[in-house]
């Protein structure tokens, strides 16, 4: 009898927020019916899950139960669980004109380069033990657990970059960051990220945190003017540090 039930007929005439979940290998209820559910209610929310159980407490519950919650109430308290907060050096890398010499080489030919330049990416940060967080298109995001390796890694970036013909300018700040999946966020983000617009060609830039934190790393810094932020606040003084290190 459950099986014959029918309410197509009234799913259009629905005027209340729905929120319907379907697994895409549901073993009872093909997934194009769910699909074809959510399509007759007006402005219904479908969300779609891998997996086969048909209950919502069989298999891998949690996002289903946190799509309920997060539907129901505005907000998922499971959030939280996936929120951690590191201490961490931000390193933000641009290529300098990017756009410009993107028009000068054609598509092709920038590929090519851009692929030597996340390469080497990955190999100067792997080899000062940082994370990679993400290639941003014409530069990298990476952290690390110390200053002094974030500001080597920058170096020696810049230094093989320049080999390949890409000038490279750099920016760092460190503090607390929000790690979520694969990703970061935070204010100490923003203002790595507010330092390296503020870089030279060449240049590694840093908040004055920074060159606190290492010193003793072996690395010379030369002073900068005070520098005021809008947004967040970032101490306005900065050091930066072009060529090789210093001992």
């Amino acid at each position: 009898m459950n099986f014959q039930i029918d309410v197509g007929h009234i799913l259009p005439t629905v005027r209340i927020p729905t929120l319907v979940l379907h697994r895409a290998a549901d073993a009872q209820i093909p997934v194009q019916l769910g699909r074809d559910f959510a399509a007759q209610i007006p402005g219904a929310k479908y969300i779609e899950y891998p997996g086969g159980d048909h209950a919502f407490w069989s298999g891998d519950a949690k996002a289903l139960l946190g799509d309920i919650e997060e539907f129901i109430t505005g907000h998922r308290e499971t959030e939280l669980a996936d929120l951690e907060r590191i201490l961490a050096t931000v390193l933000f890398t641009d290529i300098v004109d990017s756009t410009r010499r993107a028009a000068e080489m054609g598509d092709q030919n920038w590929r090519r380069l851009l692929d030597s330049h996340d390469q080497l990416a990955r190999q100067t940060v792997e080899r000062h033990r940082g994370n990679l967080i993400k290639n941003t298109g014409d530069g990298i995001l990476a952290i690390f657990d110390g200053p002094g390796r974030a500001v080597r890694c920058a170096l020696a970036f810049s230094a093989a970059a320049k080999q390949i013909g890409l000038p490279l300018r750099s920016g760092q700040h460190t503090g607390e960051i929000e790690v979520r999946g694969r990703d970061i966020g935070g204010i100490a983000v923003h203002a790595a990220a507010r330092v390296m617009a503020n870089s030279g060609p060449e240049e590694v830039l840093v908040s004055r945190v920074v060159s606190d934190l290492a010193a003793g790393a072996g690395l010379k810094f030369h002073d900068r003017r005070a520098h005021e932020f809008k947004g967040p606040p970032v101490d306005g003084i900065f050091c930066s540090q072009r060529g090789k290190t210093s001992t």
